[in-house]
């Protein structure tokens, strides 16, 4: 009887053991939209190779599009369950009545480039220069950017400098034929021209931080569609442990990165070595009620200067905007 009993307690555990492993494999797959040459392709494909979605029950599908608008339109047709975009966005949709939530990705954000001993050492010395703008006239960091200069010299950088609008490597070669005086691109193309004898003039996080805000606000996020990641809470939340154990690898192994180089597509070790520590100072190491807050404040201040053009109809950040359920 012991032996049939002790049998039976086996064969329980043995059914238990598998019933959970089937229940840890059964939450789905989550299908996340990327620009083909993006930065967050590097962490899809850490989570990938080491195999991150299988321990957290779920498959990742990447899918690749040519431009942030095919990716905006995958996601709200459903094609796609998440892409990669900023917090503006999704408040100005959700005061526009589409119901998207973020969770955080990373608080990389630009920085304005100038070549090294070109006697460019502060923004005064911008004056009746050309200064290439990534992302157009209505930029956070080029917003962000007037107004630390207003508020620390008085100068006033739309009417002293001469904006020029463009593509990122189009504005870095530009910066490198002596076209443009500097350039405020986004953070990987000033990663690039860093080993090439460029510096920083300054960063959009020092910035933000004269402003009152932490550098360490996450700028870009997961955007879901907040009825899809309620009825896939699970998922999204698996997702996310995933992305995590991702940014840990990326944070602590060098080698990590060597594997990832031709997917960065730096030219050589030295931009890839700016490649990783520019990435790493972007992870976001916490993310609660203080983090939101904060970056509910510097809504407000975009919202102020770039006006209803950017932020649409609604001054302070949209209810719901962060996702509620994920919390680090």
């Amino acid at each position: 009887m012991w032996r049939a009993a002790r049998r039976s307690v086996i064969a329980a555990l043995a059914l238990f053991a598998v019933a959970g492993a089937a229940r840890a494999a059964d939450l789905g797959t989550i299908r996340v939209g990327v620009l083909k040459f993006g930065t967050v392709n590097w962490e899809l494909d850490v989570i990938k190779t080491h195999g991150l979605d299988r321990k957290e029950g779920f498959t990742l599908a990447v899918e690749t599009f040519g431009g942030n608008d095919a990716a905006d339109v995958a996601l709200m047709g459903g094609s796609v369950d998440a892409i990669v975009e900023d917090w503006l966005f999704v408040s100005r949709q959700r005061a526009e009545g589409v119901p998207l939530t973020f969770v955080p990705y990373s608080s990389n954000v630009g920085a304005v480039m100038v070549k090294e001993g070109g006697g460019i050492d502060s923004l005064a010395d911008l004056k009746g220069k050309r200064l290439g703008i990534a992302g157009g006239p209505l930029d956070k960091g080029w917003l962000l950017l007037q107004a630390y200069a207003r508020s620390t010299t008085g100068m006033d950088l739309k009417r002293e400098v001469e904006p020029v609008y463009g593509a990122p490597p189009l504005l870095n070669e530009k910066l490198k034929s002596g076209e443009l005086a500097a350039v405020l691109n986004y953070w990987h193309f000033g990663a690039r021209l860093e080993p090439e004898g460029y510096k920083r003039l300054i960063g959009i996080g020092q910035v933000q931080e004269a402003l009152g805000i932490p550098a360490s606000v996450p700028q870009l996020g997961y955007i879901f569609q907040e009825p899809w990641a309620e009825s896939h809470k699970e998922l999204v939340q698996a997702f996310v442990r995933a992305s995590r154990a991702a940014k840990a690898i990326m944070k602590s192994d060098d080698q990590e990165w060597q594997r990832l180089k031709p997917l960065t597509r730096a030219e050589n070790d030295a931009q890839l070595d700016a490649f990783m520590r520019r990435y790493r100072e972007g992870i976001v190491e916490r993310w609660g009620e203080k983090e939101r807050n904060e970056a509910a404040k510097l809504y407000e201040v975009v919202a102020g200067l770039g006006g209803e053009e950017l932020v649409g109809k609604s001054r302070t950040l949209a209810p719901g905007t962060f996702w509620p359920e994920v919390s680090f």
